[in-house]
Protein backbone atom coordinates (compact mmCIF):
# COMPACT_ATOMS: atom_id res chain seq x y z
CA UNK A 1 0.00 0.00 0.00
CA UNK A 2 1.22 3.43 -0.80
CA UNK A 3 1.90 6.27 1.83
CA UNK A 4 -0.51 7.91 0.34
CA UNK A 5 -3.43 4.91 0.51
CA UNK A 6 -2.69 4.62 4.07
CA UNK A 7 -5.17 6.39 6.38
CA UNK A 8 -3.97 8.59 9.27
CA UNK A 9 -4.79 8.06 13.05
CA UNK A 10 -8.13 9.77 13.67
CA UNK A 11 -7.53 12.31 16.56
CA UNK A 12 -8.50 11.42 19.96
CA UNK A 13 -11.88 13.81 21.39
CA UNK A 14 -10.81 16.62 23.74
CA UNK A 15 -12.18 15.75 26.77
CA UNK A 16 -12.00 12.00 26.80
CA UNK A 17 -8.60 11.58 28.33
CA UNK A 18 -8.48 12.45 31.86
CA UNK A 19 -5.77 15.12 33.07
CA UNK A 20 -2.69 14.15 34.61
CA UNK A 21 -3.38 16.26 37.76
CA UNK A 22 -7.03 16.31 39.03
CA UNK A 23 -7.74 17.87 42.21
CA UNK A 24 -10.28 16.34 43.13
CA UNK A 25 -8.10 12.71 42.73
CA UNK A 26 -5.77 13.36 45.59
CA UNK A 27 -3.05 11.40 44.86
CA UNK A 28 -2.70 12.56 41.10
CA UNK A 29 -1.43 16.45 42.71
CA UNK A 30 1.76 14.46 43.99
CA UNK A 31 2.72 12.47 41.37
CA UNK A 32 1.62 13.74 38.05
CA UNK A 33 4.83 15.62 36.46
CA UNK A 34 5.38 18.84 37.32
CA UNK A 35 7.86 19.53 34.25
CA UNK A 36 7.50 19.61 30.31
CA UNK A 37 7.22 16.40 29.25
CA UNK A 38 10.45 15.27 26.95
CA UNK A 39 9.75 12.86 23.70
CA UNK A 40 12.35 10.43 24.03
CA UNK A 41 13.10 7.83 20.79
CA UNK A 42 11.52 4.72 21.23
CA UNK A 43 14.20 1.68 20.86
CA UNK A 44 13.74 -1.36 18.14
CA UNK A 45 13.42 -3.13 21.54
CA UNK A 46 10.69 -0.84 22.74
CA UNK A 47 8.82 -0.99 19.71
CA UNK A 48 9.05 -4.99 18.91
CA UNK A 49 9.07 -6.78 21.74
CA UNK A 50 8.93 -8.68 24.18
CA UNK A 51 5.81 -10.98 22.68
CA UNK A 52 3.69 -11.73 25.24
CA UNK A 53 2.15 -15.46 23.79
CA UNK A 54 -0.55 -17.86 25.76
CA UNK A 55 2.91 -20.39 26.21
CA UNK A 56 4.62 -18.02 28.03
CA UNK A 57 1.47 -16.39 30.12
CA UNK A 58 -1.26 -19.01 30.42
CA UNK A 59 -4.85 -17.60 30.08
CA UNK A 60 -6.49 -17.28 33.74
CA UNK A 61 -10.16 -17.13 31.96
CA UNK A 62 -12.19 -18.11 35.35
CA UNK A 63 -11.36 -16.12 38.74
CA UNK A 64 -14.28 -17.45 40.60
CA UNK A 65 -13.07 -20.42 41.80
CA UNK A 66 -9.64 -21.65 43.25
CA UNK A 67 -9.31 -25.72 42.64
CA UNK A 68 -12.56 -26.31 42.11
CA UNK A 69 -13.68 -24.66 45.29
CA UNK A 70 -16.54 -21.43 44.02
CA UNK A 71 -15.34 -18.18 45.14
CA UNK A 72 -18.25 -15.90 47.42
CA UNK A 73 -20.46 -13.67 45.59
CA UNK A 74 -22.39 -12.55 42.44
CA UNK A 75 -20.70 -14.59 39.72
CA UNK A 76 -20.32 -12.17 36.06
CA UNK A 77 -18.77 -12.91 32.81
CA UNK A 78 -17.47 -10.45 31.25
CA UNK A 79 -17.18 -10.18 27.27
CA UNK A 80 -15.84 -7.91 24.90
CA UNK A 81 -13.94 -6.77 21.91
CA UNK A 82 -10.40 -5.47 21.64
CA UNK A 83 -10.96 -2.38 18.12
CA UNK A 84 -8.78 0.12 16.28
CA UNK A 85 -9.88 3.12 15.33
CA UNK A 86 -11.84 1.80 12.57
CA UNK A 87 -13.24 -0.59 13.98
CA UNK A 88 -10.98 -3.49 13.10
CA UNK A 89 -10.27 -6.32 15.12
CA UNK A 90 -6.87 -6.58 17.58
CA UNK A 91 -6.14 -9.78 17.71
CA UNK A 92 -3.71 -11.75 20.07
CA UNK A 93 -4.01 -9.16 22.84
CA UNK A 94 -2.85 -9.86 26.46
CA UNK A 95 -5.25 -8.52 29.24
CA UNK A 96 -4.44 -8.93 32.30
CA UNK A 97 -7.00 -8.14 34.77
CA UNK A 98 -7.38 -7.14 38.60
CA UNK A 99 -9.88 -6.29 41.13
CA UNK A 100 -11.43 -6.89 44.61
CA UNK A 101 -13.35 -9.55 46.15
CA UNK A 102 -17.02 -9.53 46.76
CA UNK A 103 -16.96 -7.70 50.06
CA UNK A 104 -14.55 -5.02 48.19
CA UNK A 105 -10.66 -6.12 49.31
CA UNK A 106 -8.01 -6.79 47.47
CA UNK A 107 -6.16 -10.02 48.40
CA UNK A 108 -3.11 -8.07 48.93
CA UNK A 109 -1.28 -7.36 51.89
CA UNK A 110 -1.05 -3.07 51.63
CA UNK A 111 -5.09 -3.50 51.59
CA UNK A 112 -5.75 -3.34 55.12
CA UNK A 113 -9.74 -2.81 54.31
CA UNK A 114 -11.63 -3.88 57.20
CA UNK A 115 -13.51 -6.21 55.29
CA UNK A 116 -13.23 -10.30 54.60
CA UNK A 117 -10.94 -11.93 52.02
CA UNK A 118 -12.11 -14.61 50.49
CA UNK A 119 -9.59 -17.48 50.19
CA UNK A 120 -11.05 -18.65 46.83
CA UNK A 121 -10.65 -15.87 45.61
CA UNK A 122 -7.07 -14.13 44.34
CA UNK A 123 -8.63 -11.48 42.17
CA UNK A 124 -6.34 -11.61 38.92
CA UNK A 125 -6.53 -12.97 35.75
CA UNK A 126 -5.14 -12.87 32.33
CA UNK A 127 -7.12 -13.87 29.20
CA UNK A 128 -5.89 -13.04 25.14
CA UNK A 129 -8.44 -11.19 22.48
CA UNK A 130 -9.07 -13.78 19.68
CA UNK A 131 -8.46 -13.62 15.71
CA UNK A 132 -11.74 -11.79 15.64
CA UNK A 133 -10.59 -9.15 18.92
CA UNK A 134 -12.90 -11.42 21.31
CA UNK A 135 -12.23 -11.88 25.03
CA UNK A 136 -14.09 -13.39 27.57
CA UNK A 137 -13.58 -14.62 31.25
CA UNK A 138 -15.94 -15.57 34.43
CA UNK A 139 -15.26 -13.78 37.88
CA UNK A 140 -17.43 -12.49 40.96
CA UNK A 141 -18.81 -8.77 41.26
CA UNK A 142 -16.30 -6.89 42.83
CA UNK A 143 -17.42 -4.91 46.19
CA UNK A 144 -17.20 -1.01 46.82
CA UNK A 145 -14.12 -0.01 49.39
CA UNK A 146 -13.22 3.47 51.29
CA UNK A 147 -10.33 4.75 49.65
CA UNK A 148 -9.47 8.02 52.12
CA UNK A 149 -9.44 10.54 49.28
CA UNK A 150 -11.87 12.51 51.12
CA UNK A 151 -14.27 12.12 53.92
CA UNK A 152 -16.62 9.27 53.27
CA UNK A 153 -15.23 8.28 49.93
CA UNK A 154 -16.22 4.82 48.68
CA UNK A 155 -14.81 3.75 44.86
CA UNK A 156 -18.07 2.18 43.15
CA UNK A 157 -17.51 -1.51 42.19
CA UNK A 158 -14.86 -1.70 39.28
CA UNK A 159 -12.63 -3.88 37.39
CA UNK A 160 -9.25 -2.96 36.46
CA UNK A 161 -7.90 -3.90 32.99
CA UNK A 162 -4.28 -3.84 31.59
CA UNK A 163 -3.77 -4.72 27.90
CA UNK A 164 -0.30 -5.31 26.67
CA UNK A 165 0.32 -4.38 22.50
CA UNK A 166 3.64 -5.48 21.36
CA UNK A 167 5.86 -3.82 23.49
CA UNK A 168 6.28 -2.41 27.19
CA UNK A 169 5.82 1.31 25.84
CA UNK A 170 2.28 0.06 24.38
CA UNK A 171 0.80 -1.03 27.59
CA UNK A 172 -2.69 0.70 28.82
CA UNK A 173 -4.31 0.86 31.40
CA UNK A 174 -8.10 1.76 32.97
CA UNK A 175 -11.51 0.83 34.81
CA UNK A 176 -14.38 -0.72 33.96
CA UNK A 177 -17.58 -0.03 36.10
CA UNK A 178 -21.19 -1.09 36.48
CA UNK A 179 -24.33 0.02 35.22
CA UNK A 180 -26.78 1.65 38.12
CA UNK A 181 -23.94 1.93 40.31
CA UNK A 182 -25.17 5.58 43.15
CA UNK A 183 -21.12 5.43 43.92
CA UNK A 184 -20.22 6.92 40.02
CA UNK A 185 -21.79 10.48 40.81
CA UNK A 186 -19.54 10.89 43.75
CA UNK A 187 -16.16 9.16 42.06
CA UNK A 188 -13.57 11.34 41.16
CA UNK A 189 -11.74 8.76 39.73
CA UNK A 190 -14.76 8.57 37.13
CA UNK A 191 -15.00 12.21 36.87
CA UNK A 192 -11.36 12.85 36.08
CA UNK A 193 -12.39 11.85 32.46
CA UNK A 194 -14.18 15.37 31.82
CA UNK A 195 -16.50 14.22 28.28
CA UNK A 196 -19.43 12.78 29.49
CA UNK A 197 -19.74 10.41 26.34
CA UNK A 198 -15.95 9.21 27.08
CA UNK A 199 -16.86 8.54 31.06
CA UNK A 200 -19.68 6.18 29.93
CA UNK A 201 -18.08 4.32 27.86
CA UNK A 202 -16.23 3.32 30.59
CA UNK A 203 -19.31 1.32 32.14
CA UNK A 204 -20.25 -1.86 30.90
CA UNK A 205 -23.71 -3.10 29.29
CA UNK A 206 -25.92 -5.52 30.82
CA UNK A 207 -26.04 -8.34 28.22
CA UNK A 208 -28.48 -10.71 28.49
CA UNK A 209 -27.01 -12.53 25.46
CA UNK A 210 -23.86 -12.91 27.88
CA UNK A 211 -25.61 -13.96 30.75
CA UNK A 212 -25.18 -17.71 31.23
CA UNK A 213 -29.10 -18.99 32.43
CA UNK A 214 -29.27 -19.66 36.24
CA UNK A 215 -25.47 -19.09 36.63
CA UNK A 216 -24.20 -15.82 35.84
CA UNK A 217 -25.26 -13.04 34.58
CA UNK A 218 -23.17 -10.81 31.29
CA UNK A 219 -21.63 -7.41 30.85
CA UNK A 220 -20.39 -6.49 27.86
CA UNK A 221 -17.06 -4.05 27.74
CA UNK A 222 -15.09 -3.37 24.34
CA UNK A 223 -11.76 -1.50 23.80
CA UNK A 224 -11.26 1.11 21.45
CA UNK A 225 -7.62 1.41 21.29
CA UNK A 226 -7.71 5.31 19.20
CA UNK A 227 -9.37 7.68 17.51
CA UNK A 228 -12.60 9.76 18.65
CA UNK A 229 -14.02 6.54 20.19
CA UNK A 230 -10.73 6.07 22.11
CA UNK A 231 -11.68 3.87 25.86
CA UNK A 232 -10.27 6.61 28.43
CA UNK A 233 -7.23 5.06 29.85
CA UNK A 234 -4.79 5.82 32.67
CA UNK A 235 -1.38 7.58 32.35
Amino acid sequence: MSASATTPFRDITPGSQPPNDFPEYGSTHRRHPKLPLLRIPQTVTETTGPRFTRAQYPAMIDMSRIGGREAVGERIVVRGRVLDENGRPVPDTMIEIWQANAAGRYAHERDQHDAPLDPNFKGEGRVFTDAEGWYEFTSIKPGSYPWRNHFNAWRPNHIHYSLFGPGFATRLITQMYFPGDPLLELDPIFHSVPDEAARNRLIAKFDIEITRPEWALGYRFDFVLRGRETTAMEE
